[in-house]
């Protein structure tokens, strides 16, 4: 039954096709000037890394389809306090540009319906175990053969196969397993976890990049492919410089709480009334830094002469370094360091970071016009560009807001149709 829309979009002009939507726009909402204006993408996440993935997506000028179960829709929705209007800020900061559909997938017509959407969308994005989707014939196998174009995107934690496959992914588990409990935390202290769930914001940066090389390799090729992203792996590769150093040098790594294990200072130091982190990456920052603190003699004694010095005697000269910043406010070395070349910054609390002048400059907040929670604010796109748009065009959605504009505007479904499928349920 889907053999038409396959040949509607591939025949033997599919990459003329394929050019000509991506350059001209494809859905409504977009505008040539945004890098994937045309792209349309079928988001099958929830949580924290897919939402993330397809909200960057999202940001670039694809339309996002968010498909949500009909058991309340993507968890998020339901985690607070704090809440606005009902709204779960946490849904809020990672859901923008996206037009939500309900979809029972546990209905054979719920099923046909995602396959139907799969056929008009470029990607489809999915973070459920490995093997779940397969039972309803969603999985990228079944779906190649109706969208053989469809660039498929499964976010796991572990992957897709293994002795770990079928385990839930947790951000906090995979950073456990990934080694980043391990090297984060005060030195003599327990593991701590970062602030914010960076493995899975970082599975999900990895996947948009991977969703925008795929995309790029379909133009030359004409079809595409499946891509798999998971948990562990993401955090395994983020360790970066500590796991050469293991691997290379067996050398096995620990916490340093806010320093860093090959620079010295370069870390956090408490002030009067808060913390300052400075850093002196070579001898010539070492330098200003002494000389702003009034602290010449440290330059002739050979404990210091050097950042192999100053790594091996650390503890004395970061002693040194602490009592010399506590005396002062954070404000005063701030205004020491001032174009110094020294890099440094305060440890800031959000009221500061949304406060700070060069967050302000980067229009890191945006405004939005919820329709039920009202005026809010979310961060804004990180990136920049000089000829095209990044950003947020359309608030998060309210959860099945958009059923009948995707089923009427983009599967050309009639009224009575639909109507047909929300008495039985396949759809809210």
């Amino acid at each position: 039954m889907y053999s038409k829309f396959k040949n509607m979009f591939w025949n033997k002009h599919k990459i003329d096709v394929q050019l000509k939507r991506m350059l001209s726009g494809f859905s409504e909402n977009q505008t040539v000037e945004s890098p994937l204006s045309g792209i349309r993408v079928l988001d099958m996440t929830r949580i924290l890394a897919g939402p993330f993935c397809t909200m960057i997506l999202g940001d670039l000028g694809a339309e996002i389809i968010k498909v949500e179960n009909p058991d309340g829709g993507d968890e998020t929705r339901n985690w607070g306090p704090p809440f606005v209007n009902g709204e779960s800020t946490y849904f809020l900061s990672i859901n923008r540009n996206k037009k939500s559909i309900s979809i029972d997938m546990k209905l054979p017509k719920g099923r046909d319906l995602i396959k139907e959407l799969a056929v008009k969308s470029d990607v489809l994005v999915e973070n459920f175990v490995p093997g779940k989707l397969s039972t309803f014939g969603l999985d990228y196998e079944s779906l190649h053969k109706v969208a053989p174009h469809l660039v498929y995107c499964s976010i796991t934690g572990y992957g897709s196969s293994g002795p770990y496959s079928t385990r839930p992914g947790y951000d906090v588990i995979a950073a456990s397993v990934g080694g980043l409990l391990h090297i984060t935390g005060p030195e003599d202290g327990e593991p701590c976890k970062v602030g914010v769930a960076m493995t899975d914001l970082s599975t999900g940066l990895y996947a948009h990049g991977a969703i925008m090389a795929a995309l790029l390799q379909r133009l030359k090729t004409g079809k595409g492919q499946k891509i798999e992203c998971d948990l562990l792996s993401t955090q395994v590769s983020l360790l970066v410089n500590i796991s050469s150093n293991y691997l290379n040098g067996k050398k096995e790594a620990k916490r340093w709480g806010t320093a860093h294990e090959s620079i010295v200072p370069y870390q956090a130091f408490k002030t009067k009334d808060g913390f300052i982190t400075v850093g002196a990456g070579s001898n010539k920052q070492f330098k200003i830094l002494c000389e702003i603190l009034n602290i010449q003699h440290f330059l002739t004694d050979s404990k210091y002469l050097s950042n192999k010095e100053r790594v091996e005697n650390r503890k004395v000269l970061i002693s040194e370094l602490t009592n010399i910043f506590s005396q002062k406010t954070t404000q005063h070395w701030m205004n020491m360091l001032e174009e110094s070349g020294i890099p440094y910054g305060p440890v800031n609390n959000m009221e500061q970071v949304f406060n700070d002048p060069q967050v302000l400059h980067n229009k890191m907040i945006l405004d939005m016009i919820h329709p039920t929670a009202g005026n809010i604010k979310v961060t804004g796109p990180a990136v920049k560009y000089s000829d095209s748009v990044n950003e947020g065009r359309l608030p998060p959605p309210i959860f099945a807001e958009h059923t009948d504009v995707i089923l009427s505007k983009i599967l050309s479904y009639s009224e009575n149709e639909i109507q047909s499928l929300r008495k039985s349920k396949v759809v809210l």
